[in-house]
């Protein structure tokens, strides 16, 4: 009998750790990814998700080796496992689920690569590319929101009172 694998994740931004999981849990059986609703993105990581949860699922969707996608909370339990009649839940070695050890395998992360590095090293880039760029315009009229938005402020004295004037 084909074993159903539930792997927990949020896939805020889908990088290769997140495919070379599922291409191993697909080894163990039909594969029903957990995915984590934008609400509970908010309330436990404390940010809102790059890709909305239906652009995220679709996403997981197209890939070969999941057979389906789910909403799921954060944390995982063992009421989850049997809504959904999971038969293991696989995670990476940073595992936080109260899960019964008889129906949890432990695989090990894709070193170097995270949502959070990718997030990171995006913002630096920006940051970096915008602390050398010289802006010379006509006047705000003709700047759009979209060319100031991660611009860091050049004038003023910088400071929360002059910034909240």
């Amino acid at each position: 009998m084909i074993k159903r694998i539930m792997v927990d994740m949020s896939a805020t931004l889908i990088h290769h750790g997140h495919i070379r999981l599922l291409k191993k849990a697909s080894e163990y059986g039909k594969v029903i990814v957990g995915l984590t609703t934008d609400e509970e993105i908010i309330s436990k990581k404390g940010y809102k998700s790059e890709l909305a949860f239906e652009h995220r699922k679709e996403i997981l969707e197209s890939i070969k080796y999941v057979d389906k996608v789910v909403g799921t909370p954060w944390q995982i339990t063992e009421e989850t496992l049997d809504e959904f009649n999971i038969d293991f839940l696989v995670h990476g070695d940073d595992n936080s689920n109260d899960i019964n050890q008889d129906r949890l395998l432990i695989l090990p992360r894709t070193q170097g690569v995270s949502s959070t590095e990718i997030r990171d090293n995006a913002q630096r880039s920006i940051t970096q590319k915008n602390n050398h760029k010289l802006m010379l315009t006509p006047g705000p009229a003709v700047v759009l929101y979209e060319n100031l938005q991660y611009l860091k402020p050049m004038f003023g004295r910088g400071d929360d009172e002059y910034a909240s004037m």
